[in-house]
Order: C-alpha cells, then sequence, then structure tokens
C-alpha cells in the first residue's frame, strides 16, 4: 500500500523555542534526566494503554505485553527508547510537541531569570518530559502510531531543536512510541550500556513497566550468541512493597517521577488500609512550591491506581483543595475499573480515603512541627498560604488546620511568619481574653498602625495578618480553643479586664467633654463618615479609621477591588485621639474654614495610614500645604 506521506516543516511555537534553550542550558549539570524523563513518558503511555483497553481489548493488537525497550547504536551514535504504549496519531504529535497548552506556560518563562541558580529547579517543576532529549541529542527523531489505527498511520517527528520541525506520515506495523536521540559530540558515555542500566536503577526501578535491554556479553558469549531482551528495573509498584524496605534514594525517585520534579520531597506518608475498604496511599509533600500554585485553571489531585491499573491523574475528590501540593498516588482494591470522575464525586469509599488521607497529612504536619520546627518552617514558608485556606474548606478539621498557622506577630524578629496560635495563647497577658489581629496590604503597614499603639504601651501581641488569605481566613475562623479572634480596627475596642474601671470611665468623661468637637468635625465631613468619636486605641497618633463590629475591613475591600469584584463601600468611624496636640489646637480653631480644612487633613491622613486611597489627592496637598504656610507666617 502507497502511502501519502504529506511532509511538512513547521515553525515551533514561541514558548517551545524558549524552554528549549532554557532546558539545554539550565540542565545541562544534571544530563542524565533525560532518560528518567523519557522512560516516563513511556511508561505513562503504557499505563493509558492498558486503561483504555480495559473498554477496547482491540487495542492490543495481539501484544497485550506492555514494556519499554532501551537500545543503543554505537555506530549510528544513537540511543532509542521505545515503548508499546497508546502512540499517537498525527495530530496529537503536533499538539504534544510542537506546542505547549499549559495556562501556565507564560507566567513559567516569566519566572525563569535565565541566570538565576534556581532555574533548574524551576523547569523540573515544569516538567520538561520530551525536551530533554535536547540536553544530549543535536537531533531527535520520533516515531509513533497510535494503538487501534492502522499501520499507515504512523507518524515521524524530527526536530534539530533549533526553531523548526518536520512531521510526515509513514507506516510502522507496531503501536506506540520510538525516540531517537543522535547524541552530540562529547556524549558517548550514553552509549556504554552499564551507564544507561546505572540511571534506569537510580531514577525508574520503581515502575511497574518492565524496562528492558539487550544483555551485555562479552568475549566468547558474544561470538557464539544473540543477546537477548532482559528486564533492567523490578518492576514492583513502589506504593505495593513494605514500607520499611523502600529506602529514602528510592521514595525520591519515585517523587520525582510522578511530580516532575528535581528536588527530593520534604516529607511523604505510605499507609496500607484494609478491611472494608482496602486501599494503599503514598503521599509526598513537596520542598518547593509550583510555580502555578495559584493558577485558577491547575489541576490538582493525585494519581489514581485500581487495583495496580492506572486510572486518571490528577484525582481531585482524593485530596482537597487547600492540598493541592500534595503528589502521590493512590491505588484502590475495591473501586471498579470503570470508575469515571463522576462516580468519584458520589462515591462513599472515596470521601472514606480522602478524609482518612487528610488526617494523615495534618498527622505527619504536626509531627514534623513538633520534631522539626526548622523543616516545618520551611514547609510554611512555601505552602502557608495555601493551608490558611483549610478552615474554610474543611470544617471537620478546622482546629487541627488552626493550629498549624504560623503568622507574623508585633512580638516576632521581622516579617517572617514563625508564630503559632498556640505559642501566641501561651504569651498572652494575665487577664487578656482574647486574639488580637489587624490586616494590611504589607508587613510595614500593619507594624506601624495606629490602631496598634494601646496594644503596644500594654505589651499585648497582635497577629499581623498580610496576606491577601488572611481576610478570607479570619472570615471563617473566628475563635481558637476558646479564645475569640479580635480585629483591632473594628468595632469599639474591649479590652476586657485589661482596662480597669477607671479607664473606661475616664474614656466617657473625654467624650462628654469633647462632644462639641465631635460634632463640628461630623458636621465636615459629613457622609464620608459613619461616626466621630473619642479614641481608646490611640496613644500618639490624632486619629484612625475603623468599621463596625460585622462591617467588612477597608483592607478586605481593597483586596476585592484589585481582584476586580464588587465590594460595599462601607462607611468608617473617625476616632481622635482629644490629647494630640493637632486636636488640641482643631478645639481651640476659631475661624470655620481653617478647622475644616483641618478636619478634613485628619480624616485623609488616617485614610492613607491605614493603606486606603484618597478620593481627591490635590485637594489634600492644596489643603496640607496652606495649613503649612499659615503655620509658617
Amino acid at each position: 500500500m502507497t502511502v501519502d506521506t504529506h511532509k511538512e516543516t513547521m515553525s515551533f511555537q514561541a514558548e517551545v523555542s524558549q524552554v528549549l534553550n532554557l532546558v539545554i542550558r539550565s540542565l545541562y549539570s544534571n544530563k542524565e534526566i533525560f532518560l528518567r524523563e523519557l522512560v516516563s513518558n513511556a511508561s505513562d503511555a503504557a499505563e493509558k494503554l492498558r486503561f483504555e483497553a480495559l473498554t477496547d481489548d482491540a487495542l492490543y493488537e495481539e501484544d497485550p505485553n506492555l514494556r519499554i525497550r532501551v537500545s543503543v547504536d554505537k555506530e549510528r551514535r544513537t540511543v532509542t527508547i521505545s515503548d508499546n504504549g497508546i502512540g499517537m496519531n498525527r495530530q496529537e504529535v503536533t499538539d504534544t510537541i510542537g506546542t505547549i497548552a499549559s495556562s501556565g506556560t507564560r507566567k513559567f518563562l516569566e519566572s525563569l531569570s535565565g541566570e538565576n541558580a534556581q532555574d533548574n529547579q524551576l523547569i523540573g517543576q515544569f516538567g520538561v518530559g520530551f525536551y530533554s532529549a535536547f540536553i544530549v541529542a543535536d537531533k531527535v527523531t520520533l516515531t509513533t502510531r497510535r494503538a487501534g489505527l492502522g499501520a499507515e498511520h504512523g507518524v515521524r517527528w524530527e526536530s534539530t531543536g533549533e526553531g523548526e520541525y518536520t512531521i510526515e506520515t509513514l507506516e510502522k506495523a507496531g503501536r506506540g512510541t520510538d525516540v531517537t536521540l543522535h547524541l552530540r559530540e562529547g556524549e558517548d558515555e550514553f552509549l556504554e550500556g552499564f551507564r544507561l542500566r546505572s540511571i534506569i536503577s537510580k531514577f525508574s526501578d520503581h515502575l511497574s513497566i518492565p524496562i528492558e535491554m539487550l544483555e551485555e556479553l562479552y568475549g566468547e558469549d558474544a561470538e557464539k550468541n544473540t543477546p537477548e531482551w532482559e528486564q533492567v528495573n523490578k518492576g514492583v509498584a513502589l506504593w505495593m512493597r513494605n514500607k520499611s524496605d523502600i529506602s529514602d534514594e528510592e521514595h525520591s525517585a519515585f517523587y520525582k517521577h510522578i511530580a516532575h520534579d528535581f528536588e527530593d520531597p520534604l516529607a511523604h506518608v505510605h499507609t496500607r488500609v484494609e478491611g472494608t475498604n482496602e486501599y494503599t496511599s503514598l503521599l509526598y509533600i513537596p520542598a518547593r512550591a509550583p510555580f502555578d500554585l495559584w493558577d485558577r485553571d491547575q489541576k490538582h489531585g493525585v494519581k489514581l491506581y485500581v487495583r495496580r491499573v492506572f486510572i486518571m491523574d490528577e484525582a481531585d475528590k482524593l485530596m482537597p483543595h487547600y492540598m493541592r501540593f500534595i503528589k502521590g498516588v493512590v491505588d484502590s482494591d475495591d473501586l471498579p475499573l470503570n470508575v469515571s470522575r463522576e462516580i468519584l464525586q458520589h462515591d462513599k469509599k472515596i470521601d472514606s480515603i480522602r478524609n482518612a488521607n487528610v488526617k494523615r497529612v495534618l498527622g505527619m504536619l504536626e509531627k514534623m512541627a513538633k520534631d522539626e520546627p526548622e523543616k516545618y518552617q520551611k514547609f510554611w514558608d512555601e505552602f502557608g498560604k495555601v493551608v490558611k485556606e483549610g478552615p474554610a474548606e474543611d470544617f471537620a478539621n478546622r482546629e487541627k488546620i488552626a493550629g498549624l498557622l504560623r503568622f507574623a506577630t508585633t512580638k516576632s524578629e521581622g516579617k517572617e511568619q514563625t508564630v503559632s496560635l498556640d505559642t501566641y495563647i501561651e504569651r498572652m497577658q494575665e487577664k487578656q481574653e482574647k486574639i488580637y489581629y489587624i490586616t494590611a496590604d504589607t508587613y510595614a503597614a500593619a507594624k506601624r498602625s495606629p490602631h496598634l499603639e494601646i496594644f503596644n504601651k500594654k505589651d499585648v501581641e497582635v497577629l499581623l495578618l498580610t496576606d491577601r488569605v488572611d481576610e478570607w481566613l479570619v472570615s471563617q475562623m473566628t475563635d481558637y480553643k476558646g479564645k475569640h479572634l479580635q480585629s483591632v480596627a473594628k468595632g469599639q475596642l474591649d479590652l476586657g479586664e485589661l482596662d480597669d474601671k477607671a479607664a473606661k470611665e475616664e474614656l466617657e468623661k473625654v467624650a462628654e467633654e469633647h462632644k462639641g468637637l465631635l460634632d463640628r468635625i461630623k458636621g465636615v465631613l459629613g457622609d464620608s463618615v459613619e461616626d466621630v468619636r473619642v479614641s481608646n486605641r490611640l496613644t500618639d497618633s490624632p486619629a484612625c479609621l475603623v468599621v463596625g463590629d460585622y462591617d467588612m475591613s477597608a483592607n478586605l475591600q481593597r483586596v476585592l477591588k484589585q481582584l476586580g469584584q464588587e465590594a460595599p463601600n462601607v462607611k468608617s468611624i473617625l476616632e481622635i485621639n482629644p490629647t494630640h496636640a493637632l486636636v488640641e489646637k482643631m478645639d481651640q480653631e476659631p475661624d470655620e474654614d481653617q478647622f475644616a480644612d483641618m478636619a478634613q487633613i485628619l480624616f485623609d491622613q488616617a485614610t492613607l495610614a491605614e493603606g486606603g486611597q484618597l478620593e481627591d489627592p490635590a485637594a489634600f496637598v492644596h489643603r496640607l500645604n496652606k495649613l503649612m504656610l499659615n503655620l509658617a507666617s
């Protein structure tokens, strides 16, 4: 039969060319990972065939024994990685290799400095896969055919990795994919069988698909016998082995395979459950947050197997969204092989697995926080913002999650989040009843907020919350171990027994004495404020803004607007410090125009102090200049 080769020369997508350049430059010192990545792709292809064949046995094409083969041709200086997995058709080759469809690709490329020492780590997070071949090869030829299509549907793809590739249709008898690497000069080490075997043993020993190489014969054996294919990996799913028999090196290799990461995992938990719901789970915490952790389109979840048959990647129903950084495998003995994402949504066995694995991860983190605080701090620095989503998402484990949270406070060193709520409670004043916090755009804005003045004076610690997610956190987690969480910028400040009766009576007396001043300021500001009152928060500043107990904070209003969402226009309450020299000066000002300028400046300054934006900055500057000229004259 004559095949229309339909050969085309095409250009790589711009992002692909950038990735290729980065791969060759940044990963050259770790060249051997090309074999790990290509073998991993071959394994995935075999697993996908096994899954699709559950409903279409004809895809095996009378060749049910799945395998990966690595072969060397020293004369041609090539290394070929072959599999008899699912294969690809022409369109799939173009979509998979000619372009990068990931929505986070541009963000990924922007993350790379080109000179940053961590570039190789970021590339590893992205999962270079097929492109790693160009680390050691100056030309790569890929020949593939999708299972179930006739031999005439084979496809050959070839490129030197310099901007263009050719693609053509040809005949290919067997299904699957062959990737042939034409090695660069100086890469002869990868033509040696023992070198390739050592790499496979190091990175891919755990794969359940057999990896085969021709046996190496020497001397008379080489002259008399034809070498045969022999399996060079153990071929036993790592998670099915006794956990006491698995070394740290094997865990690292397996994690890197499933996560496409270059760094060792930070921690792992391996569990075998027997009884009414039998399954095995092997879960890993990465050492570094992926670049697309906050991408709304990012998929998450662990790999799902049923009786060692691969079912799906990113089984998100097996892991809550606030644990989307977890990588790993769940292998169930009880789920049906035809399980779908829709079935997962309503399966009680899945709920049971999910709930149990969440508790195991939380338990692992609790143990780490207690026994290895430095290691836990590293985890928190990478994933703390995600964990803060937990109390709102996972009510059943809210108290456990809250115990894992870390914050910067007025008593911590710098802006690093190192203080737990338990530590905060241990350091509370003798008569203190609440956990106090302030939310702000930045650490500096929180640390210097006028709302903290009375707390600093009384040596009361305050949590400084500056992550966007913190507003969501405190709206959902209103107490911890019987202690109410209280914003220092909401409502009338009640310090409970921290304030004696005399102080409260004095505040009422001062408010009555300055009623006229309060009314004058309210008259100037009008609808700009909800109210004007005397403050018991301030010791050094003339004024500050607060909102009602149940109103949305000013910081949350700003966050929502920055995200392009609507936010209610909540009026603030202006609190004044009547002992401040500026306020005393205002109280004595007979000129109503001068008083109005001073009142407006006071309000605008309070707005700026809490990170807000002025509606009319030019008017503020004009009033301030006018006031300065009057003072100077």
